[in-house]
Order: C-alpha cells, then sequence, then structure tokens
C-alpha cells in the first residue's frame, strides 16, 4: 500500500488548509485512514481517523469543531480540511491506513498500530 500526502505549507493563525492523501495498491474502502501529527520534540498524535465502511469518524479534542475528515472512495483519496489554524498545529501531518476490521475508535487511539504509512508534510502556523 502506498500513501501519498500533500497540502502542507505555511499559514498564519486563523487560516486554513487542507491535506489530500491519495492510496493505491490495495482496496481503498477496505482501510481506515487516519491523519497524525507530530509536532519538534513532541511524541506522535493522533489527529482523526474515518472508517472504510459507514464512514464514521473520530476526532482529537483538540481538533474538534476545527477539522474536518473526509474520503472519496471514488478517487482513493482522503481529506483533511483544517480552520482556524493556530501556532500549535505547527505540526508534520501524516496519512495512515489499517484495513477495517470494525473496530472504530479503537483504531483511532491506538497510534502505534497503523500498518502502512505516507511520508508526512508539514504544516507551518504563523502567529
Amino acid at each position: 500500500v502506498q500513501l501519498q500526502a500533500s497540502g502542507g505549507g505555511l499559514v498564519q493563525a486563523g487560516g486554513s488548509l487542507r491535506l489530500s492523501c491519495v492510496v493505491s495498491g490495495s482496496t481503498f474502502r477496505d482501510h481506515v485512514i487516519g491523519w497524525l501529527r507530530q509536532a519538534p520534540g513532541k511524541e506522535r498524535e493522533g489527529v482523526s481517523s474515518i472508517e472504510g465502511v459507514g464512514n464514521r469518524t473520530y476526532y482529537a479534542d483538540f481538533v474538534k469543531g476545527r477539522f474536518t475528515i473526509s474520503r472519496d472512495n471514488d478517487k482513493n483519496t482522503a481529506y483533511l480540511q483544517m480552520n482556524s489554524l493556530q501556532p500549535d498545529d505547527t505540526a508534520t501531518y501524516y496519512c495512515a491506513t489499517r484495513l477495517d476490521y470494525g473496530l472504530g475508535y479503537a483504531y483511532f487511539v491506538d497510534v502505534g498500530g497503523w500498518n502502512n504509512w505516507g511520508k508526512g508534510t508539514l504544516v507551518t502556523v504563523s502567529s
């Protein structure tokens, strides 16, 4: 499975970015898609995830109401719309996948359990 994330960049506080993750090499809808991030000097943390079937979504408390995850199974692409960005959101953002066996939230909180990773895309939010 190959993942290609894009859409990062430099934005001022309060601005928006949309990240994209194109997945190839496997049946896209069989996979949960996750977005995770890692800031310099900090541990990697889960941001959001979306199920392969049913499209239930999960968010970290620190992005609820600001970020929206979505997926287009016809385009094998997942998205992370990020609004009201703050300097604390500065990090490298990664998309990741794992096969969806219906465990929902358990996948989201299992940061180390993702099987396939893309190269990160850097998001920098200036104050």
